[in-house]
């Protein structure tokens, strides 16, 4: 069981979360793969994803859903891997976490890029007060760390 989280869960980890499905679905996997997303902060809870990160996914054959809930404590026990989008998610998150073994699973998505090995910077960066271009950006990010970690995952 995969949970991918942000800040507020109505761009990054919504778009993670599509794109994992997306791709589960394709392998035929979705029936042994569960995926959920979650946001640190309460602000949005309820909301659906952002219009904008729906868009952007939407031209590219991916489908956001759901409703922006936050991350709660027995997340911590139900997940196999915690996602974070970036450092302070991970950092709130290993907060949050009851003990060793339920840190043990937080990790940083980009964590699982091939690409991305050895690069200082591991955030997909928060596109929700800047262009529309930034969409664009999280997607490309988050598609190439969900590939690499489906294959982890098999």
């Amino acid at each position: 069981m995969l949970l991918f989280v942000c800040l507020g869960n109505i761009c990054r980890s919504p778009t993670a979360e599509g794109v994992m499905r997306r791709l589960v679905a394709d392998a035929g996997l979705d029936d042994r793969i569960a995926i959920d997303s979650a946001g640190t902060g309460g602000w949005h809870v309820g909301a659906p994803p952002d219009e904008r990160a729906t868009e952007t996914a939407r031209r590219r054959g991916t489908t956001l859903e759901g409703a922006a809930r936050r991350v709660a404590p027995e997340d911590f026990e139900a997940f196999d891997l915690i996602l974070a989008m970036d450092r302070e998610n991970l950092d709130d998150l290993r907060a949050l976490a009851p003990d060793e073994e339920a840190r043990a699973k937080v990790r940083l998505l980009r964590e699982y890029d091939p690409a991305s090995k050895g690069a200082p910077d591991l955030d997909v960066p928060d596109p929700y007060y800047g262009g529309p271009t930034g969409f664009d950006v999280v997607l490309d990010q988050v598609e190439a760390a969900c590939r690499g970690l489906l294959d982890d995952v098999r």
